[in-house]
């Protein structure tokens, strides 16, 4: 029997609500929820393959594991020896050296009751405030500006206004890749009323910029003096609105003063713009009705990441742009609850419902409502600092949960390293393959979504309920109860009660953070689970006995400050952390891909997802490409001065020239090594204390490996993912990817051939050695050709030697993919299936598998976007595709309009 489940997707922070198919044991369906009111139906390529990561076990935590010594294996125990062992090596180290000695580095993945407890565990029983989070790489300059601007955390806006908007900038978002359900309400908004205006700012041709009625390409780094420009051309042309600024605002005459020196015609160079694009865009936000921004980690993972979100915010003020519909600055959430770790101050930074560590009275109402004293009064370390401090030795033992900091922290060498000399390191994870788990002293297994149960907010403030469909398999347990009962066993050793982490139920958790959030900006005292399951999810601030929550936040002007009024700031337009030199002439700018998400250890487990971009590549512009004699498809090395990767070679102008561009996504467990953080540093913003993750200077050079390796087999792709990808840091290049349901794709390449490399190889991707196996071997030229049968189909294939070689045997490694048997003598597949391949189709629609081709063929027909989805098909389901659709009916003369239209569909 099936049983329909309503949840909360887990990826982005859009928050999209899901009816989950399960059949008591297995997730095996799911499909958007029509009645929720952040996407009404609608899922994105991600969301819709989460059955697929969750089905198979295979790579799956499901037994703590404890090691002895710290060289030893990990092997599997009891949850009660695992929960002794961490309570009793953290007791340890405070008694030796102080709370400040252990630090907790949590996730914007975590359920808000999940957060909680952690929040609780660390500042109320431990006495310390060393907890951070991954939101801290994603959300916190945002938080900084919003508090600095509102005097308080939080959007002002709600999703309703992006149909209400008349004019959209977006500043360093491709949202049609990271929220692209969002994306599709403001196409279908602009396919009703084309006068609607799209600004992008993205130093990159993203699928969302080819979309905009303005593109503004600016050089990496410079958005505040983009904006700068954009306020001097405003209050020039007397576009700004006086009333407002002097009736709710503070501080716009010392802000004028330092706009005199940003006039647009100097912006402009400094941006590397037109004036007139740079004027134009400043037109249409200041002429509008109802002008809302968008923005993203463009502008957040920068170390002046709050004074860019300031710089954005002033235009809004200054134009009155805010608290009404379709009007406002909006900071789009990337991780599924980074908003609820915010709402229990589950950062080193602040404490529970938005009070600060510095306040007295806020440590006192927490005191009093969590039945302890002594909260810390020094603030902890983020995130950045928190590893610094793990790798000189200040912090002993940390509790790493639901994130993995070793791919997705700047200058990742220093994460490694310090992970590597901590005394204690307690790894809380659902899946086995992430470059944060080898570093695990004990690793303590925790349910996955479908598994959980709990709440979350979602980016329009907006709290929904998480259930599980199926039971956590094996001995996973839900991240809330493995806090609490560490923290029931440690509070003994501290000499404090364990009381405080008795919770009866989750509903119990969040009574009492809500609880917490009585009288304060974020009030949800009349909101508990019982209004949620009979009024579905509800926006705060939700107080006691409101009906429905806020939509839109200072509607009346009047601001969260001590004086109710907004407040601009002065500041001066400042450059990247790391300029380029003769040395590291290039500018690396990193982002997403669409069908992938953070460090792959969910969409990794999906094949489909891989098609879109199958391979880790970087991206240059063709004339760098040309002037340094690289060609596409190359192996180049990109290097900084922390550190170097080895990666495939795109060539296009979607990037400008003097920029690259690496998706962020590829890990070590999909990429020998690890991924691009491996070059990037760890400058922060000194407000919001978030890394500048989004640029680096590098260099690129050419890189000769002629010894190269293919291998495609069929079979359980996870498991043989698991036997694999240990042997990927070995090679100077070494990838891995999922293809389809049952298949694996390994590629290498190193300076010199590696025969005892290979064989391991082979036995990783469990080749025979029987008379199922097919061998062509070359000794003088150092060439293998391997080709495993099953009967009369083959199921894998290895091949090792030159460039050419490999690429002379493309054919015969697509035969792994063919379902058809091979009839003729086994030999001859040699000879038979000798030359290259036609080049793999790439796949543009994941929903339907359309490739590129067939696209192309319907466009050479006379098809548009509308007749696509009528022939084909693509665009119908999650509509993921329509950007890069209209981006191929552009580049073939198919007017924008008519492209366009189609995206109401």
């Amino acid at each position: 029997m099936t049983t329909l489940t309503q949840t909360t997707c887990c990826y982005c922070g859009v928050g999209c609500g899901m009816l989950v198919e399960s059949d008591g044991e297995r997730i095996v369906g799911v499909r958007g929820d029509p009645a929720h009111p952040a996407n009404y139906g609608r899922l994105c390529s991600k969301g819709m393959t989460l059955p697929l990561s969750a089905q198979s076990l295979a790579g799956r935590v499901l037994m703590p594991e404890l090691r002895n010594t710290r060289d030893a294996v990990r092997a599997p125990a009891t949850w009660n020896d695992a929960l002794e062992a961490v309570a009793a090596r953290f007791a340890d180290v405070i008694r030796r050296h102080g709370p400040h000695a252990v630090a907790f580095y949590v996730s914007g993945q975590l359920l808000t009751e999940d957060y909680y407890v952690f929040n609780k565990l660390a500042k109320g029983l431990v006495r310390t405030n060393n907890i951070d989070t991954n939101s801290r790489l994603c959300m916190s300059s945002a938080v900084s500006g919003y508090k600095m601007a509102f005097g308080a955390d939080g959007p002002p806006t709600c999703y309703d206004d992006l149909e209400a908007a008349r004019t959209v900038l977006f500043a360093g978002s491709n949202m049609a890749y990271a929220h692209p359900v969002l994306f599709r309400r403001l196409e279908v908004a602009k396919a009703a009323d084309p006068s609607i205006r799209w600004i992008v700012v993205d130093p990159r041709r993203t699928d969302t910029a080819a979309m905009a009625d303005l593109h503004l390409a600016i050089e990496p780094g410079t958005d505040v003096a983009l904006f700068h420009g954009m306020l001097h051309h405003l209050i020039w042309e007397g576009r700004i609105d006086r009333a407002y600024i002097e009736a709710h605002t503070e501080g716009f005459d010392a802000l004028k003063q330092v706009l005199r020196a940003y006039p647009p015609q100097l912006v402009a160079d400094i941006c590397g713009i037109e004036e007139s694009a740079l004027r134009q865009a400043a037109d249409w936000f200041g002429e509008s009705p109802a002008a809302l921004s968008l923005y993203c980690m463009g502008l957040n993972q920068s170390s002046h990441g709050t004074e860019k979100n300031l710089a954005l915010i002033h235009l809004h003020l200054a134009t009155a742009q805010i608290g009404r519909a379709g009007a406002g600055p909006f900071s789009l959430t990337g991780q599924p609850n980074a908003m609820g770790g915010r709402e229990v101050g589950g950062l080193a930074t602040m404490l529970a419902a938005h009070r600060e560590i510095d306040n007295a009275t806020h440590r006192a109402e927490v005191e009093r409502l969590w039945g302890v004293s002594g909260l810390s009064d020094q603030p902890g370390l983020p995130a950045v600092d928190m590893f610094d401090a793990v790798r000189d030795g200040r912090i002993k033992a940390i509790w790493i949960a639901c994130t993995n900091p070793v791919h997705s922290m700047p200058d990742s060498e220093r994460v490694r390293e310090a992970l590597a000399k901590a005394e204690f390191v307690v790894v809380q994870e659902a899946f086995h393959q992430t470059d944060t788990v080898p570093y695990a002293d004990v690793l303590l297994p925790a349910a996955s979504w479908g598994e959980k149960a709990g709440t979350v907010t979602n980016s329009e403030r907006r709290i929904s309920r998480v259930r599980a469909a199926v039971p956590a398999p094996g001995a996973a347990r839900a991240d809330w109860w493995i806090a609490s009962e560490v923290a029931r066993r440690l509070a003994p050793k501290l000499d404090a009660s364990p009381a405080p982490f008795a919770f009866a139920s989750i509903e119990a958790i969040f009574d009492e953070h809500r609880a917490l959030t009585v009288g304060r900006d974020l009030d949800i005292g009349g909101l508990d689970y019982a209004v949620l399951e009979s009024r579905g999810p509800q926006q705060w601030p939700f107080p006691a006995g409101a009906m429905h929550g806020r939509a839109r936040r200072y509607e009346n002007g009047v601001f969260a400050t001590a004086d109710g009024r907004a407040r601009f700031h002065a500041f001066e337009y400042q450059p990247v952390a790391e300029p380029i030199n003769a040395r590291h002439p290039l500018r690396l700018i990193t982002g997403r891909l669409r069908d992938q998400w953070h460090g792959m250890s969910r969409t990794g487990r999906v094949g489909a997802l891989f098609e879109h971009a199958p391979e880790p590549a970087i991206t240059m512009h063709p004339a760098d490409a040309a002037r340094r004699s690289l060609r596409a498809g190359e192996f180049v090395r990109l290097s900084s001065r922390r550190g170097e990767r080895v990666l495939m070679l795109s060539v296009s102008d979607d990037v400008a020239s003097g920029t690259v561009f690496v998706p962020m996504h590829w890990s070590g467990q999909f990429l020998g090594g690890g991924g691009v953080n491996e070059t990037t540093l760890g400058a922060v913003d000194k407000y919001s204390k978030q890394p500048e993750l989004k640029h680096a200077a590098v260099r690129v050079d050419p890189l000769t490996l002629p010894w190269r390796v293919a291998a495609v087999r069929r079979g359980d792709a996870l498991q043989l993912h698991a036997a694999v990808q240990p042997l990927l840091a070995e090679r100077r290049f070494a990838s891995v990817r999922l293809e389809g349901d049952d298949r694996i794709v390994v590629t290498a390449a190193d300076d010199q051939p590696d025969a005892a490399w290979l064989e391991r190889l082979h036995g990783a991707l469990a080749l025979p050695r029987d008379e199922s196996l097919l061998e062509y071997r070359d000794a003088r030229r150092a060439m293998t050709k391997r080709v495993a049968w099953r009967e009369m189909l083959i199921d894998g294939v290895l091949v090792a030697g030159s460039e050419a070689d490999v690429a002379a045997s493309a054919s015969l490694l697509a035969r792994v993919r063919d379902t058809t048997p091979w009839t003729r003598a086994r030999h001859a597949v040699f000879v038979a299936d000798s030359g290259p391949a036609i080049p793999r189709d790439h796949i543009i629609c994941q929903c339907k598998s359309i490739t590129a081709s067939r696209i192309h063929t319907a466009i050479g027909a006379g098809a548009d976007v509308p007749r696509l989805k009528a022939a084909l098909g693509c665009g119908t389901v999650c509509g993921s595709c329509v950007p890069e659709l209209q981006r191929m009916c552009s580049a073939s003369g198919k007017p924008a309009a008519q492209s366009m239209a189609t995206n109401a569909a």
